[in-house]
């Protein structure tokens, strides 16, 4: 039988990494302003998008305390 790479919470952070990306770079494309120069292609989107990179680094790792 063999181990996985990562745990169960390293799993739920990287999935909830991945929505984050998902849902900024949706919002990304909800901007109605010319080329994306709106608040939410300039301002919302890139901090959500930034969140998500610092959510997916996090949870690789992320390592779980060990019970003695």
């Amino acid at each position: 039988m063999s181990k996985l790479a990562f745990g169960k919470k390293n799993y739920q952070l990287m999935i909830l990494g991945l929505v984050l990306l998902v849902v900024g770079f949706a919002i990304m494309a909800m901007d109605k302003e010319p080329y994306g120069f709106g608040f939410l292609g300039l301002t919302l989107s890139p901090i959500i998008v930034l969140a998500g990179f610092i959510t997916e680094i996090f949870a690789i790792l992320y390592t779980p305390k060990q019970k003695d």
